[in-house]
């Protein structure tokens, strides 16, 4: 059984102040505006560090990539010196050496087709390289989304962490994968042509490979200048990402507060700031390519005049001058294909940093040594618990609670009090900064969290329920149990018959965040889950709040039979719900300041007399 959590996010929503801010470009966390506070400053990612790991599976590739291209190298160089020599078979009119010629020809067919052969090799090993590393950096962030802290995915734009596991994964893959086995195919030919050259001629070569440096520093400057605008580029495109996600999933209250137009204006304000810095990025990185073909167009020119002179004083034949033409043209060509993808390295290393800044996030303290919980008695105590979300603003302090097997505890209080908070911590979603909590007589930190998750059930006011069938839906926290079960955990929830009244009944697809059934049913539903699971403890946080009053009765007994016997914890806002708890912990501004039963606290007449009249008070 997996943990009993019914939730739109992982934890219980609470204070805006776990809102944070990375120190990486991307991760924008809390709202416009708002004050900032930072948890967490990342360590430095080192980018290539941290995508090795996950190009080691596929090393085998990645050698076969490689061998291709060194024998595509050497294909490539060896046609120029094929067609030197067929050329010197031309030596004038009627005096041709055709049997050379052919032999020669027949040698240069034999190499192209070789050198097409492994070209095509070279680039299927480098796209299944790029594919299957696409596929393990997606998978690595995916599990690494999983076993982060949860106050990272509550504080971080989710859209933004969406962009970073789809469009910055796939700019890796095209650009910095590509681009690494692009570098190294065009340095092979860069050795290898420098090799061949001055075998032909040392002064001329000499002078190519002076003046190549050229290019390589403008290329250099260029990519300085332009880096920094790629950064900004990928993390605009995470807020737009970010800002899509967040319009889509709530566009009833899009429509219902009319806010079409501020968001329109909202998207359109950031996407021109992604224009803006992609044009800067483009504009800088577009300069590489025309300045370094402008440089060694001016070196082909020198090559071409200086070996036209040595053959003139009959130091070269007209052969080797073709075969030195061709050599400083592919001399040049690696730096030009270096200088194209340029523009892809960097997008690619921004997007690289992005990623490997979410991967080098430091997993939750791991719990592998800690003790299984397999009896739970029902017994919690919470122990001079003090927490905040931020060190700066403390929210819980110097609260203890003792709570006994079956007893039914109600918590209730103002927003933002720190009820939601104190579920946060009695699931360990958040651990606390001092003091301990208590399950059965052990400290929670000593106890996996898997086992302590599993003995609660949770019921919250936001549903959750994915795409997926019903059926699929209600057996979520116990994908074991029989159609028996699971149909009479729908009969106490009274969700069986309008279930059944549907077209496909229990195989009735529920769409993407359950839009396809009404607030009330989904509830039913997540209601019913719980009650298949049917965990020691539970938490209900105002779990009837978005069902009839009707349905709302028949849910309160049904809910009066599973709490039977099991220790409860009930957040609630509506005080009629919870009069008959054995204990009612009223708290504000983090602290417990009245608790007792309903007619205990009534008497006092105090914080919780007040809170229960204005709600029954005449308007």
């Amino acid at each position: 059984m997996g943990t009993n959590v019914i939730t739109q996010d992982a934890s219980i929503s609470g204070s805006d102040d776990r809102r944070q801010k990375f120190n990486d470009p991307g991760i924008i966390l809390g709202t416009p505006g708002a004050k900032l506070e930072r948890l967490h400053r990342p360590k430095k990612p080192k980018v290539l560090r941290g995508l090795a790991k996950y190009l080691k599976p596929n090393i085998w590739h990645m050698v076969l990539c490689l061998l291709f291209a060194l024998i595509n190298s050497v294909l490539e160089l060896y046609i120029p010196i094929l067609s030197g020599r067929a050329i010197d078979c031309i030596v004038g009119v009627n005096n041709v050496n055709f049997t050379l010629l052919k032999t020669t020809i027949l040698y240069l067919a034999i190499v192209a087709v070789g050198f097409c052969f492994f070209r095509w090799l070279y680039i299927y090993a480098d796209n299944i390289l790029s594919f299957k590393t696409d596929r393990l950096v997606r998978i690595g962030l995916f599990k690494k989304l999983n076993r982060v802290p949860l106050k990272y995915i509550d504080g971080s734009s989710h859209g933004d962490l969406q962009s970073r596991m789809i469009n910055d994964v796939d700019v890796i893959s095209d650009g910095f994968l590509e681009g690494m086995t692009t570098i190294f195919d065009a340095s092979i030919s860069i050795v290898l042509t420098i090799v061949m050259m001055f075998r032909l001629n040392v002064s001329i070569s000499a002078v190519i490979v002076a003046l190549t440096p050229l290019s390589v520093f403008v290329t250099a400057f260029i990519a300085f200048k332009a880096d920094k605008y790629f950064r900004r580029q990928a993390k605009t495109l995470g807020d737009a990402s970010g800002i899509i996600l967040e319009m889509l999933g709530n566009q009833r209250i899009v429509k219902a507060f009319n806010y079409e137009d501020r968001s329109i204006e909202k998207f359109e304000k950031i996407n021109k700031n992604l224009a803006e810095q992609s044009e800067k990025a483009m504009f800088y990185s577009s300069l590489t390519n025309p300045f370094s073909r402008f440089i060694n167009g001016i070196i082909y020119a020198i090559v071409a005049i200086m070996g036209t002179l040595t053959a003139i004083k009959g130091n070269m034949t007209i052969g080797n001058i073709s075969v030195l033409l061709n050599y400083a043209n592919k001399y040049i060509k690696p730096f030009n294909e270096i200088s194209d993808i340029f523009s892809d390295l960097q997008a690619s290393y921004a997007s690289a940093r992005r990623v490997v800044n979410v991967l080098d996030i430091d997993d939750e303290v791991s719990d592998a040594d800690n003790e299984v919980l397999t009896k739970c008695n029902g017994d919690v105590e919470i122990k001079n618990v003090n927490f905040s979300y931020v060190p700066n603003k403390k929210l819980i302090e110097n609260l203890n609670v003792s709570v006994k097997k079956g007893q039914r505890v109600a918590i209730v209080g103002p927003t933002g009090c720190g009820k939601s908070t104190m579920i946060n911590l009695l699931m360990r979603f958040y651990d606390v900064n001092s003091g301990e909590i208590l399950v059965s007589e052990k400290p929670i930190t000593q106890i996996t969290r898997a086992s302590l998750r599993e003995k609660y059930g949770m019921v919250l006011q936001d549903t959750w329920l994915f795409n997926a069938t019903i059926r699929e839906n209600l057996k979520y926290g116990k994908p074991t149990a029989s159609d028996a079960e699971m149909i009479k955990a729908a009969k106490m929830a009274h969700a069986h018959d309008y279930i059944q009244s549907l077209e496909n009944g229990y195989d009735t697809m529920v769409s993407e965040g359950g839009d396809n059934l009404s607030q009330g049913q989904k509830q039913l539903i997540c209601i019913a889950r719980i009650m298949l699971t049917k965990p020691p403890m539970l938490i209900l946080d105002e779990a009837t709040s978005n069902i009839d009053t009707r349905t709302e009765l028949l849910i309160q007994n049904a809910f009066n039979t599973m709490m039977e016997g099991r220790t409860s914890f009930v957040v609630a806002h509506r005080l009629s719900t919870i009069i008959n708890s054995d204990l009612i912990l009223v708290m504000n501004k983090g602290n417990i300041i009245e608790q007792g039963t309903h007619k205990e606290l009534l008497k006092k007449q105090g914080f919780y007399y007040n809170l229960y009249n204005s709600q029954f008070s005449k308007i």
